[in-house]
């Protein structure tokens, strides 16, 4: 039996209790198993986690094996292709003092749930040790993930805004691009682009008749990005036009129907 006191409102644990439960964590049980037996608090038990992780020199953080930058091991390459895509697009690597290791953070319209859920989805292939979690902003989330080896991943990172420095992909990203090109436009199109219905009016035998027709935008104001998409475009065999929209060229259109037939068979609509 393990026995507990409690004070003015605290309650205190026995030092057998604390072992039981260290031991229980050192052989795989989670948190929450551990708690449930012990009948002791969920934070009691991660507090007791990460004391004992302290004094071992095991916090989150250190290096783990899991960076194949750093050690050698597998990328999950079509993943991270798409995930360079949102990052290119709407991400950013946050080093705020605070923090002991630095964010990266992808805000995402919440009229797109489902591309929400494939961010984080995409995050958890690349980082599978590390936690994501979702902050709710008006309009959208921040999809975020933790880990110190994100500089490893994104070398893209460097102060200022992505349009106001250079933009180049390191020999070993692009080599992930060309081998997973789709998955590269994918994520540019699920931050920075859309699928929309255009139309246009034609004379046919003296009436004029309106028609409609789907193409791609994509709208990025930093030219090496864009490059990187058009680039892409090019390999692929899809058509596409610079457009300058509300006085700003920024624009890359496919309209093409063959072009956007290939879009829609591997892209699709936002959702």
């Amino acid at each position: 039996m393990y026995i507990s006191t409690q004070s003015d409102g605290v309650i205190f644990h026995a030092t057998e209790v604390r072992q039981k439960a260290l031991t229980l964590l050192r052989s795989g049980a989670t948190g929450a198993e551990v708690a449930r037996q012990l009948n002791v608090p969920r934070g009691t038990i991660s507090y007791w986690l990460h004391v004992d992780r302290s004094k071992r020199n095991e916090c989150p953080g250190k290096p783990d094996p899991h960076c194949s930058r750093c050690h050698g091991t597998e990328l999950p390459e079509s993943a991270y292709g798409y995930l360079l895509g949102l990052y290119l697009g709407d991400g950013h690597i946050s080093q705020h003092s605070r923090h002991r290791v630095p964010n990266l953070m992808i805000t995402l319209d919440d009229a797109w749930p489902g591309i929400q859920d494939e961010s984080e989805a995409a995050l958890r292939k690349v980082f599978p040790d590390n936690a994501t979690c979702r902050v709710r902003k008006p309009g959208c989330h921040n999809i975020k993930v933790y880990s110190k080896h994100l500089l490893c991943l994104f070398p893209q990172h460097g102060p200022g805004k992505k349009h106001e420095r250079p933009i180049i992909l390191e020999a070993w990203q692009q080599e992930i691009v060309d081998t997973h090109p789709w998955e590269f436009v994918r994520g540019l199109i699920h931050s920075d682009g859309c699928r929309t219905m255009n139309w246009t009016t034609r004379v046919v035998g003296g009436i004029r008749k309106r028609y409609e027709y789907p193409r791609y935008w994509f709208t990025n104001v930093s030219d090496d990005i864009r490059q990187l998409y058009t680039d892409t475009l090019d390999k692929l065999g899809v058509e596409w036009t610079h457009c300058t929209r509300a006085g700003k060229e920024y624009n890359i259109s496919v309209a093409r129907r063959a072009s956007v037939a290939l879009m829609d068979a591997h892209v699709g609509p936002k959702y």
